[in-house]
């Protein structure tokens, strides 16, 4: 039996296998079978969006879940977020050109005093895998790299991350400053990160907290539809 395992040829399973395959595959962190996997199912004739969605979130949401519940450490997920990588490569183009439905766009950062971005990243990564257009303003930014970034970009939402007590203030010091300029109701802020927590996120004026990169891609869908629901109405 071990040879026969060892010995998996991807093109040789059907659609429903090869998806949990790839689910197994983004698990290991192995690129180089994301990326076999994706062009076989372009060349079965599927749809660049149902890759996207049903094979590489499908599987980095288990991923996700897993690295919440303490099962999957940081490496594991940055490989796993790398193997991603390597298929979305292939389907952004091929997104770009089939108009896939864009759910909203997001400046991600974090704060200034702060260089940890393995959490930002992952959120990155997964909001990419659930169709959102994501900027990334790496680490580290003061206030005025995020009004700059909000001004130029023109995103539905502000994402902000910290893994330092010493350093998730300063989340209060960017919403106290859009709020001084008027344009706080403008945008849906998310703030994450290991220390904060739902109450801290409602202190600093954020409109939510998440907990992890699987609940940030939640709460942004909820908050993202609400906001094109009032923009309907209003």
């Amino acid at each position: 039996m071990s040879d026969e395992e060892d010995e998996i040829i991807l093109s040789e399973l059907d659609d429903d296998e090869l998806v949990q395959q790839m689910f197994d595959d983004l698990y290991d962190g192995l690129k180089e079978e994301i990326e076999e996997g994706v062009n076989i199912l372009l060349s079965r004739d599927w749809a660049p969006y149902d890759i996207l969605t049903k094979a590489l979130v499908g599987g980095m949401t288990i991923v996700g879940k897993d690295f919440r519940d303490g099962i999957l450490f940081v490496p594991e997920v940055l490989l796993a977020a790398n193997a991603m990588k390597g298929g979305m490569f292939i389907l952004k183009p091929l997104l770009a050109e089939t108009g896939a439905p864009r759910v909203g766009k997001m400046v991600i950062g974090t704060v200034k005093g702060d260089i940890h971005d393995i959490g930002k990243n992952l959120v990155g990564m997964m909001m990419e895998g659930a169709g959102f257009e994501v900027v990334d303003l790496g680490i580290n930014n003061p206030v005025e790299g995020y009004l700059a970034a909000l001004e130029a970009e023109e995103p539905d939402i502000l994402g902000m991350s910290a893994l330092l007590t010493t350093t998730m203030p300063y989340m209060k010091v960017v919403i106290d400053t859009m709020v001084e300029q008027g344009i706080r109701d403008d945008y849906i802020v998310l703030v994450g990160g290991a220390p904060l927590n739902e109450e801290f996120g409602k202190a600093i004026g954020a409109d939510a907290y998440c907990r992890d990169a699987a609940v940030a891609v939640e709460t942004a869908k909820e908050w993202v539809g609400r906001k094109h629901n009032q923009g309907a109405t209003g």
